[in-house]
């Protein structure tokens, strides 16, 4: 890389997970962004795969810090001949994992670095599968996730879960759980004060569809979310997800 970023590695025994889970953490201070990488990723994936280049100009000026982790899709999402309802306990242990122990750990170390007291909220990012979980996030915990930047994602769970469902793999799919949210419910405001933005190509290898359903839910009940349509050269690969960052950072940053 040419220019200068601070990067800085962690480790810490996940209690949730029952496991030594890994982080890297990019810049220096600024909004704080939790990274998903794609299905089946790494916590380095953000840096191998050159979303650092995307993020530099943000996380050079001090903007945003980007904290990445890893993935649990090989036990669950992509484990398909396993077990479904172990494969959904094993991702709300994830889940818990993240909103207990990961969003503490960004919390802290925004508020030190920026010098701010308080609640800072979390902007979830994440691409094709990675945007499912950044999504999920946004949308099932408004208190903590304040923004989202989902690129390429697929909103339900029948992806991972294909014919099953039991409250919790309901619970992970958001077409399904946004779709059944009542039209009052105290959520609803929270997703219009938090900053959203879903995106979707119509290109090689894109799958629209839950993103158009996703589309219909938030315009009938108001919920405030930008969903973007790109055109059918707009394919489901990185070249076009750095675009899409560097397009849409400023409206969720500024």
């Amino acid at each position: 890389m040419g220019f200068f970023m601070e990067t800085q590695y962690f480790q810490w025994y996940s209690p949730e997970l029952n496991r030594n889970m890994e982080m890297k953490v990019y810049g220096h201070a600024g909004r704080p962004v939790l990274f998903i990488p794609c299905q089946d990723g790494r916590f380095f994936d953000f840096e191998n795969f050159q979303m650092t280049d995307a993020w530099a100009p943000w996380l050079e000026r001090g903007e945003a810090m980007v904290f990445s982790i890893d993935t649990m899709d090989r036990e669950t999402w992509s484990n398909k001949a396993g077990d479904p309802r172990w494969r959904i306990q094993r991702h709300e242990q994830w889940m818990r994992y993240i909103v207990n122990e990961v969003a503490p750990f960004i919390r802290q170390m925004a508020n030190q670095r920026n010098g701010w007291s308080g609640f800072p909220g979390i902007i979830a990012f994440g691409c094709s599968l990675g945007a499912t979980h950044a999504a999920n996030l946004f949308f099932r915990f408004p208190d903590v996730f304040d923004g989202m930047l989902a690129l390429s994602g697929i909103y339900t769970a029948s992806y991972g879960f294909d014919g099953y469902m039991d409250q919790d793999v309901y619970n992970n799919s958001p077409v399904d759980y946004l779709a059944g949210m009542s039209g009052d419910h105290p959520y609803i405001q929270r997703y219009r004060n938090n900053r959203g933005i879903i995106c979707v190509g119509q290109g090689a290898w894109e799958m629209p569809e839950t993103t158009r359903r996703i589309a219909q839910i938030v315009a009938q009940k108001n919920m405030g979310v930008w969903v973007d349509f790109w055109g059918s050269d707009v394919a489901h690969d990185w070249d076009w997800w750095y675009r899409q960052v560097a397009y849409f950072l400023p409206h969720l940053l500024g």
